[in-house]
């Protein structure tokens, strides 16, 4: 804001060099007004990185994801996780028109609770809407999972981009065939919470929101890191991942309390069983036909007791 600060200053000079007599002059008001906008104006101009350029030059990666890696399945439409998402994404969209939307928090109260997993999976389904441009953004530098998903080295990452090692279309990865794009955590650093103090890292998410049609944040979770928290405030929504069995009323509590509660969308209640989920669509499997629905029913009864989504 220094040059505002120095608009303000010329203006103030020129008022007392001024003549006092004759009415040919204008009112310092208007001085002050047109010199103060002029400078906002750049200031602001200089805040927003060049993303048509930028997005040019990005590299593009196949669609390859480690197969332990929990990922909704395109070609199994029908499959429970994936309407949970389509249903998640149909009510983010809903609210995108009724307020400013476009960056959005993925936070747990502790480790271990399906924040990766969700940011992941929303970002996919977001990313199938045509014409919609998403960026999934691991923020999370402590323990971060994009670069391990979907099989791309780590580096260069957010960390390299705000700590001037790397350029912005060095960092920024497209899946092919797809609308999603990626930004990898980086290499480790010592200061997570330093970095995303620096002003660069708010320039970053504010040039992403004004480019993309939503930029979700996968961020540490709030009782260990106070990294959420500041990312919360960067952006414009929160939403918070529980999981059942695991999290405990007093960590949702203190979660909440932890983002003052301004911004938070709501919670993903993640870690429900498969059959639970397949039992909800039985009636418009058997619309298929008897012999999908056995079939899919018979391959969710053998998928209980594995890894619960």
């Amino acid at each position: 804001m220094s040059r505002v600060h120095d608009a303000l200053r010329k203006a103030a000079r020129e008022n007392l060099e001024a003549p006092q007599h004759g009415s040919s002059l204008p009112p310092i008001t208007s001085t002050v007004t047109e010199d103060v906008r002029s400078s906002v104006v750049e200031v602001a101009a200089d805040s927003i990185l060049d993303m048509e350029r930028i997005m040019a030059n990005v590299r593009e990666h196949p669609y390859a994801p480690m197969p332990e890696a929990l990922l909704i399945n395109h070609s199994k439409p029908r499959e429970a996780p994936g309407e949970e998402f389509r249903t998640l994404r149909t009510r983010l969209n809903h609210l995108q028109t009724l307020q400013p939307l476009h960056t959005l928090v993925i936070t747990s109260a502790s480790p271990a609770e399906g924040k990766s997993f969700t940011a992941t999976n929303l970002a996919l389904t977001q990313a199938q809407l045509t014409g919609r441009k998403v960026i999934l953004g691991d923020f999370d530098f402590r323990r971060p999972t994009v670069d391990k998903t979907f099989g791309i080295s780590t580096s260069p990452g957010i960390t390299d981009y705000l700590q001037g090692k790397a350029q912005l279309s060095d960092v920024i990865r497209k899946i092919a065939t797809t609308n999603l794009y990626l930004m990898t955590a980086g290499e480790a650093v010592p200061n997570p919470l330093e970095l995303l103090n620096l002003r660069e890292c708010k320039q970053l998410i504010d040039s992403l929101r004004e480019y993309f049609d939503w930029v979700i944040i996968d961020s540490p979770p709030l009782l260990f890191a106070a990294d959420g928290n500041l990312l919360a405030t960067m952006s414009d929504g929160t939403i918070l991942v529980v999981r059942i069995g695991s999290t405990t009323f007093d960590a949702v509590t203190r979660g909440l309390q932890s983002l003052c509660e301004n911004n938070v969308l709501g919670i993903v209640v993640n870690g429900a069983r498969r059959g639970e989920l397949y039992s909800k669509y039985t009636y418009y499997h058997d619309y298929y036909g008897p012999g999908q629905a056995q079939a899919e029913d018979a391959e969710a009864a053998a998928a209980e007791g594995q890894n619960q989504v």
